[in-house]
């Protein structure tokens, strides 16, 4: 790209106001449960030990190297309003090849005109759902905010950032009342399990953004219904709280493709580049599952209760991923993370894990939709 066609694109207009957005999820974002000074110290110094002593789990159970002596990304202890606004910078990364294509196709046209005001609300509609996604969340590994245009690029060249969400953590073990620290050492396997992934995969992060972008692209045709479909996904996922409960879960959406952009695929290579993003999201989810589970009482002494109290309470998913699923219409094409999570064990059981991790080595060797549903299709693919 020459630097005028570099500077011609800056100018295209957004279709999101990603500062109003950062802003009114700041301004919106419920306060925390009240907590003494002496209390959210004690807190975000037992949360960074959590994180640091559950990467050597992560590296027994998982056999990934990147997992030792990990420290390849930030590690952050946040409350509500951080969250919220870091996730702003997330998306940002995250959409704007699509927006930029959308944008130049749009430029100059009636439509083109009227972003403006579409950027607006879309960013404040956003905002307000962050705000309110801020009190479920309890960690959350960010592998695209390095990549930030207002970063450095010794910071773009690191890798991404582990948030852990210190008020929802704590309302949360008071909730389930079980051991703090059990707990939160719990919820850091997971998260960390993310960091590990994308530190195992360095090529992981670039290759989700070019099949986000590929995926758009293929689209551009199609960005009048892009543009429409864009606004109505954000406004849907902040239409009503039982837009963030699970798949299959009471007040789930009755058409799960609607607000997304499922019914705009018309040739198969949209919809295979749709299937490989269903794919890879399946995998990382369930593979962190995979080692979450993996621990056992000498790791975590009372798990046991901690599995069962918070599996009757039910699982949020993370709002980039919940965000990333309405806007292609994921909850149309892919089952529960359960399929991701079989998945992995299939493999483990037949190659063993060390089998198993070939699949972090290109991205080749990442599993096809169909591969997902049925392991030994990709265990023989790999020779395994």
């Amino acid at each position: 790209m020459t630097p005028q066609s570099k500077t011609t694109s800056t100018q295209l207009p957004s279709m999101i106001n990603w500062e109003l957005a950062a802003k009114t999820a700041a301004n919106l974002t419920p306060a925390g449960p009240p907590l003494k000074g002496s209390e959210i110290s004690s807190a975000v110094e037992n949360l960074r030990l959590m994180a640091e002593k559950s990467v050597p789990h992560v590296h027994e159970i998982s056999r990934l190297e990147a997992a030792k002596d990990l420290r390849d990304s930030e590690v952050l202890v946040v409350d509500r309003a951080s969250w919220a606004k870091a996730n702003t910078q997330s998306f940002a990364v995250m959409m704007d090849p699509v927006l930029r294509a959308v944008a130049a196709k749009q430029a100059g046209s009636a439509q083109g005109s009227s972003n403006a005001l579409s950027a607006t609300v879309t960013g404040a509609q956003l905002g307000g759902l962050l705000a309110f996604m801020s009190s479920k969340v309890l960690g959350q590994y960010d592998p695209f905010a390095a990549l930030a245009p207002t970063r450095s690029a010794e910071q773009q060249a690191s890798g991404g950032r582990l948030l852990l969400v210190a008020p929802n953590i704590i309302t949360v073990e008071r909730e389930l009342k079980v051991d703090p620290s059990d707990f939160r050492l719990w919820v850091c396997l997971h998260e960390q399990t993310h960091r590990v992934q994308f530190a195992a995969a360095p090529w992981l992060r670039h290759h989700m953004l070019s099949e986000i972008e590929k995926l758009g692209s293929l689209l551009v045709g199609d960005s009048e219904k892009f543009g429409e479909r864009l606004l109505e996904t954000v406004k849907s996922m902040g239409s009503k709280p039982s837009g963030v409960k699970s798949l299959g879960t009471e007040g789930a959406t009755k058409d799960p493709s609607r607000g997304g952009v499922l019914d705009l695929l018309q040739n198969p290579e949209q919809k295979a580049a749709l299937s490989h993003l269903t794919a890879v999201m399946s995998l990382l989810e369930g593979h962190a599952n995979v080692v979450m589970d993996g621990v056992d009482q000498r790791i975590v002494p009372t798990v046991r209760t901690i599995r069962q109290r918070f599996n009757g309470r039910g699982k949020d998913r993370g709002v980039i991923e919940k965000f990333i699923r309405n806007l292609i219409g994921l909850d149309a094409k892919m089952r529960q993370y359960s399929d991701g999570a079989k998945f992995v064990r299939d493999v483990v059981a037949v190659a063993g894990m060390d089998g198993f991790n070939n699949v972090w080595t290109k991205a080749e060797n990442l599993p096809t939709e169909p591969e997902i549903h049925n392991a030994r299709l990709w265990i023989e693919r790999m020779g395994l």
